[in-house]
């Protein structure tokens, strides 16, 4: 029945003699990252441009500072720019050093969406088409809940990339929703797993009636499975983590973490390719920007999504 009905809609299409349209001249997008390239958790960003991309007959451009670096950042928006693409999608990852560049971008006339990192607002004061993302605060507050609710009342919060005030913005809606000071319970990660490892140890072996762990993707999450199994504590302390991967989904399953938020960064990627070339070929633009999530994996339900993580989830 699959293959009947499939078969009458091309033949529907090819009697009315609609067609894909064809790859417009010039027609290119250039998506920006804060992300360095040890980054894992951009791989279904990627996969979601390439997959959009393909569909829209579009060529789409990842770009990113290879070592995180948000001056870096900064020129290769200005590059992109220079380049006069189609459109730019862009993380506000720092709103003072890449509002110059995003605001430049739109003076030249090239149409912007901002997504992942940065606000609603912060991407209508730069003059950004809209923010395809996450409420930041919103989700760690969520996060906060679940895990007031478990009982925890004192907390570590592993950020992994403190210079960027979205993942401090987790950390702090985390400690709002538990109702206590977040000083002195988030602690400056870094990137490099040992010695987010080593931290994350030294951290609880300091603070022995910490009841509750929030990390803020897999680059914080892993080592921080990896230290609570060397200290004998797996399963033991209310773990919450945002973003998901292999490993963060079997430690879902294992009882080690208890929830994931995922934001969906499928959509912070496909959806602006959709939306800018929509605009480019016919003029046309949705009026509101568009949360991604919050959405909560747990082990209820992590069979729904597990399958595709990394690649869509």
């Amino acid at each position: 029945m699959k293959k009947t009905l499939l078969a009458m809609a091309a033949a529907a299409v090819a009697f009315t003699g609609f067609s894909a349209p064809a790859l417009a001249e010039g027609e290119r997008f250039v998506l920006v990252s804060h992300a360095p390239d040890s980054d894992s958790w951009w791989n279904t960003i990627k996969n979601a441009i390439q997959v959009a991309g393909e569909q829209m007959n579009v060529e789409v451009e990842y770009r990113n500072p290879p070592t995180g670096d948000l001056a870096d950042m900064a020129r290769i928006i200005e590059q992109a720019s220079a380049s006069n693409p189609n459109g730019i999608i862009a993380t506000i990852a720092d709103y003072d050093v890449l509002s110059g560049p995003l605001s430049n971008a739109v003076a030249k006339g090239i149409p912007v969406i901002t997504i992942n990192s940065g606000t609603e607002e912060q991407s209508k004061t730069l003059g950004a088409l809209m923010h395809v993302g996450q409420p930041e605060h919103a989700a760690g507050m969520g996060a906060g809940e679940r895990a007031k609710a478990a009982g925890v009342t004192k907390f570590l919060c592993v950020n992994h990339y403190i210079t960027n005030p979205a993942s401090v913005e987790r950390c702090q809606g985390y400690a709002d929703a538990l109702g206590v000071d977040l000083d002195g319970q988030m602690i400056d990660a870094g990137q490099d797993p040992a010695e987010i490892k080593s931290k994350v140890m030294a951290y609880l072996q300091g603070n022995p009636d910490t009841n509750g762990i929030l990390t803020l993707g897999p680059t914080s999450a892993h080592p921080t499975l990896a230290a609570l199994e060397d200290l004998g504590k797996s399963g033991t302390i209310h773990f919450g983590t945002f973003d998901l991967s292999t490993e963060i989904a079997e430690a879902i399953k294992g009882d080690v973490i208890n929830f994931a938020i995922d934001q969906q960064p499928y959509l912070q990627g496909y959806l602006p390719v959709v939306i800018l070339t929509n605009l480019s070929r016919y003029g046309v633009v949705p009026g509101n920007s568009i949360n991604s999530g919050p959405g909560f994996v747990t082990k209820q339900n992590i069979a729904l999504v597990e399958e595709y993580a990394g690649q869509y989830r």
